[in-house]
């Protein structure tokens, strides 16, 4: 019997999902919430248990940079512990949110991620900043640049490999759907760089939705997805196979809600992972899937992993629940 998909949270009205870009992560949570109130001493314990855990680093530093008085209270840390790495850090990914929101000059902010970098060299976070950056306001080489620097420190980055894939996808909005576009050629190769075991199996599945994200913004695709030829060509059959072996793998040949499996335990941005591949089981037709998917993301499921131009988000979800529960599409 397929399981039921998880009940959905709503908030700020009926017709907006809850989304938390902290991911379910606890100690981040608390230590955003003590930021926000300038226990910036809280973040620095935080920082100081993640270590040279790169994609949790990156993870926690980009979602406590995002916070609205994160730069404030930065500055106060630097003040009092200039010398802090972490705090030049958190201070720099606040940089880069303000400068995308139009707060401060991306001159400015690219300095700040620069400092940052100076001060710990081996660590990709700086760099992952710039990335955001540079993909918010930068060339196409600059983007190319700051992801070969954070892949440098950490060749499996988990959110540089999104951002980069994303940055490809957005290139050249107007041609159709490629087959030959550069950004299923990147996706396909980091994921083979990977290997065995790793989330980035699921890039080529982010190319493939991403792909359709700038297309259907451009109207050179229709906004949107459910039962589209897109979803069952030779790509899209592949890149599902792809990311839902990978899923299988890692929790020893189950669909459902297992645990670590055989590579250990959650990836700090797994709910990501998940949320692009219960999609695009969605649209592709195989509903029990998705439902299973759907149940194991919980409170984490988003309205979609990309976004579309006049789509309800509320009906997307009623629509994902009824197909996997043999309902129909109303």
């Amino acid at each position: 019997m397929t399981p039921p998909p998880p009940p959905f949270r709503f908030a700020r009205g009926k017709d907006d999902v809850a989304f938390d870009p902290a991911l379910g992560d606890d100690e981040l949570i608390a230590a955003r919430a003590a930021l926000s109130h300038g226990r910036w001493t809280d973040v620095r314990a935080l920082l100081a248990r993640t270590g040279a855990d790169w994609d949790s680093r990156g993870h926690r530093l980009v979602v406590l940079g995002e916070g609205k008085s994160a730069a404030a209270w930065a500055h106060e840390w630097q003040l009092a512990e200039p010398e802090s790495t972490d705090a030049a850090a958190l201070s720099a990914s606040a940089a880069v949110f303000r400068a995308a929101a139009g707060k401060q000059s991306p001159e400015s902010a690219r300095e700040q991620c620069m400092r940052a970098a100076r001060m710990a060299p081996g660590d990709p976070t700086p760099w992952l900043g710039l990335l955001i950056l540079a993909r918010r306001t930068g060339t196409d080489d600059e983007q190319v640049r700051a992801f070969d620097q954070v892949r440098g420190r950490h060749r499996g980055h988990h959110h540089a490999h999104y951002l980069m894939t994303m940055c490809l996808a957005e290139r050249q909005k107007t041609d159709g759907d490629d087959p030959f576009h550069e950004v299923y050629e990147f996706a396909e190769w980091a994921a083979g760089e990977a290997g065995a075991g790793s989330p980035l199996a699921v890039l080529p599945l982010v190319a493939l939705v991403e792909r359709f994200r700038v297309l259907a913004e451009a109207g050179a695709l229709p906004g949107d997805p459910a039962r589209q030829p897109y979803w069952t060509s030779a790509r899209a059959r592949t890149s599902l196979r792809w990311a839902f072996d990978w899923w299988l793998d890692r929790n020893g040949g189950s669909s459902g809600s297992g645990g670590g499996g055989a590579h250990g335990g959650d990836h700090p941005r797994l709910a990501l992972d998940l949320n692009y591949l219960a999609f695009g089981k969605f649209h592709s037709g195989d509903t029990v899937a998705a439902a299973a998917l759907f149940n194991r993301i919980g409170a984490l499921a988003t309205r979609a992993p990309w976004s579309y131009r006049d789509r309800d988000p509320k009906k997307a979800f009623r629509t994902a629940r009824n197909y996997a529960l043999g309902f129909g599409s109303s």
